[in-house]
């Protein structure tokens, strides 16, 4: 549901190893999450990432308990003499193309980059996944998947040297709220009403962002599990929610959020359109349009002085323009990569 996922660092390239004793540990919950964040912040730091990793956020991302993800089984803390030096986690969704990708993730600290560490954690990685695999019914395919930035070169070297392929392009987008935001009209029969905060409007919310999300590529968690730690997040906040309805059906939305702690760390005041949606009978109306106009008032009436947001770069409903109509501009690039999955007997 959100375009600001959950960023996995990079891992070392193998040049310059030594052997290391390492300890691949499971997840001990609440109590590991404090040196987790501290690890992950310094690999943002080294890679010139703003974007603050909170323990609670880890604890919130973390305890989801579902078939797709479990941290008991799917997340490994790597430690060196008593020393956690890196950590990584694997997860699967079903993907709008087709196949069941078991996704890889995970930060190594810049202190201890080219002894091997990266690749021996994605390689644990890969092992548990195909172990998960083995375990569920043949289909759909299987494939690895991952992520990753502009900043984060050691683990495109390291993804790249290990198989992995780029599939899809994603851009970062920025918008100067001081600029002035042209008035969009509604589509006739449509109105804006206050996101209610009752669990059953919110789950109308997700259902609806869900389903319109199942005409996109790839996929994202969409559990009970899912549901509960997005309502968890400690920055969510229905009120900056921008919500079309059509009687009591929700023909699209904008779900929006400001990550205040973010903001406070890098001295910045940054809104994010989490995720824009319009559901198919609604759509080709204009409907998006109005929606990001409506969204960009609200983040600016909260204070904030740029919007962002994450946009599929090959998207063929034609995202990128209405973002670049509304004045948004690309301000990073992403990519989602892929490689076959071996599952074997």
């Amino acid at each position: 549901m959100s375009t600001r996922p959950m960023a996995a660092a990079p891992p070392e390239s193998d040049g310059d190893r030594e052997a290391l004793e390492l300890t691949f540990r499971a997840w001990r919950g609440a109590a590991d999450a404090e040196a987790m964040a501290a690890l992950a912040n310094a690999a943002n730091r080294a890679d010139g990432e703003d974007q603050l990793v909170l323990a609670s956020e880890l604890v919130n991302f973390f305890r989801r308990d579902d078939e797709q993800f479990t941290a008991a089984r799917d997340l490994f803390l790597v430690e060196h003499s008593g020393s956690l030096v890196a950590y990584g986690w694997t997860n699967w969704v079903d993907t709008s193309d087709g196949f069941r990708e078991h996704r890889v993730g995970g930060y190594v600290h810049p202190d201890w980059l080219r002894r091997g560490i990266g690749t021996r954690l994605l390689g644990r990685l890969e092992e548990r996944a195909v172990e998960i695999a083995r375990g569920q019914e043949p289909d759909p395919p299987r494939i690895y998947g991952t992520w990753t930035n502009e900043h984060r070169a050691a683990k495109r070297e390291l993804i790249a040297r290990r198989g992995y392929e780029v599939v899809r392009s994603f851009y970062d987008m920025r918008r100067n709220l001081a600029q002035p935001i042209a008035e969009t009209p509604m589509p006739d029969g449509l109105e804006v009403r206050p996101m209610p905060r009752d669990r059953d409007a919110l789950r109308q919310l997700w259902t609806a962002d869900v389903e319109a999300f199942q005409d996109h590529w790839g996929g994202f968690p969409s559990t009970d599990a899912a549901f509960e730690a997005w309502l968890a997040d400690e920055d969510f906040d229905p009120s900056l929610h921008v919500v079309a309805w059509d009687g009591d059906a929700i023909a699209g939305a904008s779900v929006n959020a400001i990550y205040r702690k973010d903001n406070a760390e890098f001295a910045r005041k940054h809104g994010w359109l989490e995720s824009v949606f319009v559901r198919r009978p609604w759509r080709r109306r204009g409907l998006g349009g109005a929606l990001v106009a409506r969204s960009l008032a609200v983040l600016r009436e909260a204070g904030m002085e740029h919007a962002m947001l994450g946009v599929d770069a090959d998207n063929p409903t034609g995202a990128v323009g209405v973002y670049e109509r509304a004045g948004f501009t690309v301000v990073k690039r992403s990519w989602a990569y892929r490689k076959p999955m071996e599952v074997g007997a």
